[in-house]
């Protein structure tokens, strides 16, 4: 579908350091969206990404369709996939055209990729039920693991993508506060914010100590009340009225 997009599919294919940080959080958020969101329904998710969560959301909800750009994208998820139910559409968010409207609609890791997000969000409204539910996932600038990179100086600008973020194609980072801004300024009624996955150290330090899954699950959980320190943050909003 789009040859721009299918050039960073390798990121996507596995085998890289920062796998353990994506699985932690890609398996982590639809696990807490589940918890907030009853089960059964209709969600439109955007973007395939890894792979992680549409298998998992599939399970959830009973109609899941998943909106994704790039045909390399698709064609990895196929591969790693093959007996997952989930309708797959080909399409740029800023194309993709329905006349359905679904009950949950997941941004899950897609802003940070976009020109322009505000853009998508004020689009993908029509799209949603009176009284639906959005939940956007994003990765965050301002984490305590980024914090003391800076100030260990090996990280001279806070808000600077890394090598990781250029891989995968990220065009910014956000804050609490970015997000929340770009959400309303959409028209969106921001109802939670939490964060996602409590990281204190690098990734290789983190992989070097080999942590019991269970700490893992607990970095998760303690995660949740702070926000402003987590690897991402999961906001969940509503159209404002």
């Amino acid at each position: 579908m789009n040859s721009e997009l299918d050039k960073f599919v390798i990121s996507y294919e596995g085998g890289r350091e920062y796998d353990f940080d994506n699985k932690v959080l890609l398996n982590w958020y639809p696990r807490r969206v589940a918890e907030l969101c009853n089960k059964g329904g209709s969600l439109l998710e955007l973007g395939l990404g890894h792979g992680y969560t549409s298998p998992l959301f599939s399970k959830i909800f009973d109609e899941h369709v998943v909106v994704e750009g790039s045909s390399a994208v698709i064609d990895n998820f196929h591969r790693r996939n093959p007996n997952t139910e989930v309708e797959i559409i080909n399409a740029l968010f800023e194309d993709f055209e329905t006349d359905k409207k679904y009950d949950v609609i997941i941004f899950g890791f897609i802003l940070e990729h976009l020109e322009d997000p505000v853009l998508v969000l004020k689009r993908f409204k029509k799209f949603l039920v009176d009284g639906g539910r959005i939940f956007v996932s994003v990765p965050n600038a301002l984490s305590m693991n980024r914090r003391l990179g800076n100030y260990a100086g090996f990280l001279d600008d806070i808000y600077k993508l890394t090598q990781n973020d250029l891989d995968l194609g990220h065009k910014k980072l956000y804050s609490v506060e970015s997000l929340k801004q770009e959400m309303n300024d959409a028209g969106y009624v921001v109802e939670r914010m939490e964060g996602l996955y409590l990281k204190p150290f690098t990734t290789a330090q983190i992989l070097s100590l080999n942590l019991d899954d269970k700490v893992i699950e607990g970095l998760c959980k303690i995660g949740i009340d702070y926000p402003e320190l987590c690897c991402g943050l999961l906001a969940e909003g509503r159209i404002d009225v």
